[in-house]
């Protein structure tokens, strides 16, 4: 059972293992909602999310006969290192199961910590199943990810920080995979004051929540797909599901595009690499529907591998229309590509890549297509260079962007 003395150990416990994450107040967020948002940021743990917290404060309630057994979990990334983190603490071994799509630097940075990984399933839920098989044959002692009371008292570690630094908070964010993370943050947030509104906040692809809240009970979606990979979940932990009916006022669902601008934005202004999942109490902050309120975010993790962000990266400037692709046809003779690039140049567009196509008609002396990658400031800038081609006759026509400059963007 969540009680205060419970939280109130499990903080005291964690504060041994854990870097102290600061509240960050966003001035950027903050002038375009309307409110005083804060960040807590968890990305900056020692091993990149707050799974330690719990990892680390359930290893210390174990039996030293469970212990001497060895540990074994299942989890996406984060997870996986804190237990792998807090075992190597322990001078306890650790067995890690990961889906088999787990970012490779996850799977690098758990392999650090000593412990043995192991790649099975697409899912987590997948990987969870034979982490328990494995867990038997072994006779090793489980660490559920989330569906643990200790893990969440631990977890709820972050709540305890937040109100004693901000004291006055009205709301607090928090990412929902499994539940663990949000069980504890809400239970105790409540504890402390229970004025604080607590909105969980899940990926639409993975909304497993949300959908149990609706129905009145623990539901398990057929499918999940999201790039928030630290909440893909199937099934929230039902041991954790009556405190979230209890203490979360609100879920809310957001789509993988925001995630993508999301990530953009803490770039470039605060900065910080924060992961997908990380970045739902982000994204979530456009859908409050409230002013001069004080609202923190927690920045659940920063596990982020590099390949991931050029991508993210891209498909976000894609997405404001930094980046765009736009097509025209041109006689085929000399000079012609000169006047595009002095229009171009006057409307201060920055060209990334030209595609000339002397085969999209049969008559060459006709047309040819002249595909050209810009850079621009943002729609307003992409319009106006549209305006100006259209304005010298070229009938520009858009081309859908598909994530990669060399391939249509």
């Amino acid at each position: 059972m969540l009680t205060l003395e419970k939280f109130e150990e499990a903080s005291e416990v964690v504060s041994k293992v854990t870097l102290e994450t600061k509240l960050v107040h966003s001035e950027y967020f903050s002038a375009q909602t309307g409110n005083k948002v804060y960040f807590k940021p968890e990305n900056m743990q020692y091993t990149g999310a707050y799974k330690v917290r719990g990892a680390y404060y359930k290893i210390s309630t174990l039996s030293e006969e469970e212990k001497a057994k060895g540990l074994i979990t299942a989890s996406a990334g984060n997870h996986a290192q804190g237990v792998a983190y807090a075992a190597k603490l322990a001078g306890i071994p650790a067995t890690i199961v990961m889906p088999t799509t787990t970012p490779l630097m996850k799977v690098n940075r758990t392999k650090g910590y000593g412990a043995e990984v192991i790649l099975e399933g697409d899912v987590f839920d997948e990987a969870c199943d034979y982490a328990y098989k494995l867990a038997d044959e072994r006779g090793l002692t489980f660490v559920h990810p989330f569906n643990d009371l200790d893990v969440a008292a631990g977890q709820g570690s972050i709540a305890m920080e937040i109100v004693k630094e901000l004291p006055t908070v009205d709301y607090i964010l928090v990412p929902i995979g499994g539940g663990g993370l949000c069980a504890g943050v809400s239970t105790l947030a409540k504890m402390l004051n229970p004025k604080i509104k607590i909105i969980g906040v899940e990926p639409a692809g993975a909304n497993c929540m949300q959908e149990s809240i609706r129905q009145g009970k623990v539901v398990s979606l057929p499918s999940v797909n999201t790039i928030a990979d630290g909440t893909a979940v199937k099934c929230p932990g039902d041991k954790l599901f009556p405190y979230i009916q209890d203490n979360v006022d609100e879920i809310i669902s957001i789509e993988d595009s925001e995630l993508i601008v999301a990530f953009l934005d803490m770039v470039e202004n605060h900065k910080m690499v924060v992961e997908n999942s990380g970045l739902l109490t982000v994204a979530a902050l456009k859908h409050m529907k409230v002013e001069n309120k004080k609202i923190v975010s927690i920045l659940s993790g920063g596990n982020m591998d590099v390949i991931t962000m050029a991508s993210i990266v891209q498909l976000g400037l894609i997405q404001r229309d930094r980046i765009f692709t736009v097509s025209i046809l041109l006689p085929d003779k000399p000079g012609e590509l000169a006047k595009v690039s002095a229009l171009l140049a006057k409307e201060q567009g920055n060209v990334i890549r030209l595609e000339h196509n002397q085969f999209i008609t049969i008559n060459r002396n006709s047309a040819v297509e002249l595909r050209i990658t810009l850079e621009a400031f943002g729609t307003d800038h992409k319009n106006t260079i549209m305006a100006a081609l259209t304005a010298e006759g070229y009938r520009p026509k858009l081309v859908k962007s598909k994530g990669t400059y060399g391939d249509g963007c």
